[in-house]
């Protein structure tokens, strides 16, 4: 393990040893965000497919899992990842100057879509002015507007979130094919991610292949993270040093 990383110049992990620190801490709170989102899905399931009076009740009911319902952890996942996309960036440009370029450049892409797509607050604050109006007409231009909120949960924003965020994965997975710093097996696990996330769209039973995406993320998480805390432990000077 000490010679493959020592394949990479100095720099690449004595000079950005606090960015790995930070990816890696990142990294271990993104798997507590999923399954956080996970269990709280199972526990009190939100009604994807119901429409605004449907999530007016559920914010009603209780606020906070409204919240998550709607995926507010997801926005947190997606700005947390951040520092780790960075961290990955560095460590791997090394290998691929163009595609890792790509790769941050739709990254950052990806995560300010979602966070347009997931419009939480808003959501909350129209169900509290729902639970407040006297009247029907007031209730009624509500929900319009919470229904005009969930075209937006469901639109176009999301959508390229989504595909975005296969795509990163694949470039990211095949850059680290070629490199040497984080392993095969993590890489082939961010491409199966990628690839079952594609599912969403199969009918049917596309929603039950793109859960299968969450698990490979779930351990390609968790090795990136074991990886950068090794990275950021390193004696600094020259890797030689390390050989």
């Amino acid at each position: 393990m000490a010679s493959e990383l020592n394949m990479l110049p100095a720099a690449t992990y004595s000079d950005w040893k606090p960015l790995y620190k930070l990816g890696a801490v990142v990294a271990l709170l993104m798997v507590g965000i999923i399954v956080a989102q996970f269990i709280s899905f199972m526990t009190v399931p939100p009604p994807l497919d119901g429409d605004a009076a449907d999530w007016f009740e559920l914010f009603a009911q209780n606020p906070l899992m409204g919240l998550v319902g709607f995926e507010l952890l997801m926005v947190v996942y997606v700005i947390i990842s951040l520092p780790l996309t960075l961290a990955l960036y560095v460590t791997l440009r090394h290998t691929s100057p163009s595609w890792m370029l790509v790769y941050l450049a739709l990254s950052l892409v990806g995560v300010m879509s979602f966070i347009a797509a997931r419009p939480a607050f808003e959501m909350l604050a129209l169900s509290q002015s729902y639970a407040a109006a006297g009247t029907d007409a007031g209730k009624s231009i509500l929900l319009a507007a919470g229904e005009a909120t969930l075209a937006t949960f469901h639109g176009l924003a999301f959508h390229v979130s989504y595909v975005l965020g296969s795509l990163t994965g694949l470039i990211l997975s095949l850059v680290m094919l070629r490199d040497r710093t984080f392993g095969k097996a993590t890489a082939w696990l961010r491409i199966g991610s990628s690839i079952f996330d594609f599912g969403l769209y199969l009918p049917g039973i596309g929603l039950y292949l793109s859960i299968f995406s969450v698990f490979f993320l779930l351990a390609w998480d968790i090795l990136v993270a074991r990886r950068f805390l090794q990275l950021s432990s390193l004696p600094g000077g020259a890797h030689g040093e390390q050989a």
